[in-house]
């Protein structure tokens, strides 16, 4: 049996690799290697004796280790979780966990390697930053390669427009499925700016999306905002992201700024074939963003002439071109009821612990009575809608499903 119920059939809209710390200097340009960073697990629950310990089995977990992850069977995403995760790292061993997990198609993102390309710097030069993302999609196209199941996500900083549509193009031509953009200005632009247009063309063209992702941009407020005269709180730490109380409270911040520009600027409209999401970055906060950018626009346009060309309103346009995934304990349910059920998307996480021991089972609670053609929405259509070309390369759905704890 697997996880996901073969009744249906389950996209799953995020997961990671849990990259080891050569991920981007053995894929990078040899003129560049020395200067590219190792990985760094610092900011992470992983310790530096786990990763140490992979590093001298040759960065493979032991064969004890992978038989005791496939022993949990249906089970895995319950226990099998960050680099100890079974496929956290190796391709073959990740084909196995998706045996097990059921999915038809889950894309693929990284953890920690993105922190220099899409470090906000101004002194990070630009052969650098382009540099490391050329070699993260380098190996995001290599670990994904050969299981039609595994999509992965280029990144792509958008600091350089012509550097960044260079990219796209190299991400395209090598089999990536997205591209993962910065959720901040791009450099000293808006991403709405008129010199990246033929960045989202080019990306409308193509017919993959751009996403967004927890990590995209800088995770923690400013120091100034911790300060309240009291003693610090312990931080919790996530399987990626440390993200204290406070962060996490204003997490929608950064990514609702950059969709806003998007909408207000004109993107979406210009380029109606252009498709996003904002993943793992919560959707408590999207029915408000549609209705506050539908009255923006109803009443600044009178004097703004950058809005008169609009022809959809922004929730048509957001409607029709974004989606976003919940987080596990977010009612996704009432979400719909305040909103479209068009617009949200089924997520695992695996195998960072976020994504929790039975994501399913709790989406499930979530949606409650609402009716099949939600679900079907929920885990499936909606996914398709931004994805048409997974419908492609899918395993036949079997007949038993398992039941879920």
């Amino acid at each position: 049996m697997t996880y996901a119920p073969h009744t249906r059939a389950f996209y799953d809209a995020d997961s990671h690799i849990m990259e080891l710390p050569d991920f981007l200097k053995r894929y990078a340009d040899p003129a560049l290697r020395d200067e590219i960073p190792l990985v760094s697990y610092s900011a992470s629950i992983v310790t530096d004796e786990e990763v140490a310990v992979i590093m001298s089995q040759g960065g493979r977990h032991s064969a004890d280790h992978v038989a005791a992850q496939i022993a949990l069977g249906d089970r895995l995403i319950e226990s099998s979780k960050e680099i100890q995760a079974l496929g956290a790292f190796n391709p073959s061993d990740r084909s196995t966990a998706m045996d097990l997990l059921g999915f038809r198609k889950q894309l693929v993102f990284a953890t920690h390697s993105v922190a220099m390309p899409f470090s906000p710097s101004s002194k990070l030069e630009p052969r650098l930053r382009y540099g490391a993302a050329r070699a993260h999609n380098r190996h995001m196209a290599e670990f994904c390669r050969d299981d039609s199941r595994l999509m992965g996500v280029a990144i792509a900083p958008l600091d350089d427009p012509d550097l960044a549509l260079l990219e796209l193009d190299f991400a395209l031509e090598n089999g990536l499925s997205a591209v993962w953009i910065p959720h901040r200005p791009c450099g000293d632009r808006s991403p709405g700016h008129v010199d990246l247009d033929p960045f989202w063309a080019r990306l409308a063209e193509s017919g993959a999306p751009f996403l967004l992702h927890v990590g995209g941009a800088p995770l923690q407020l400013a120091k100034a905002w911790m300060n309240n005269g009291r003693p610090p709180t312990k931080d919790w730490l996530g399987g990626g992201e440390n993200l204290r109380t406070k962060d996490i409270a204003l997490l929608h911040e950064g990514p609702e700024a950059f969709l806003t520009m998007m909408v207000l600027d004109g993107v979406l409209e210009r380029h109606p074939g252009l498709r996003g999401a904002a993943v793992e970055l919560g959707a408590g906060w999207v029915p408000e963003l549609l209705r506050r950018l539908d009255w923006v626009v109803k009443h600044w346009s009178r004097n703004d002439a950058n809005l008169q060309g609009l022809r959809r309103t922004p929730s048509e346009q957001i409607i029709q071109q974004l989606a976003f995934t919940p987080f596990v304990f977010e009612a996704v349910g009432d979400l719909i009821d305040q909103s479209s059920p068009e617009l949200y998307l089924f997520s695992s996480d695996y195998p960072h612990i976020e994504g929790g021991r039975n994501p399913i089972g709790r989406f499930e609670t979530a949606l409650g009575a609402r009716s099949e053609a939600i679900r079907e929405k929920f885990y499936a259509e909606n996914f398709l809608r931004l994805f048409p070309d997974a419908r492609r390369h899918t395993p036949n759905i079997a007949d038993q499903a398992p039941t879920f704890a």
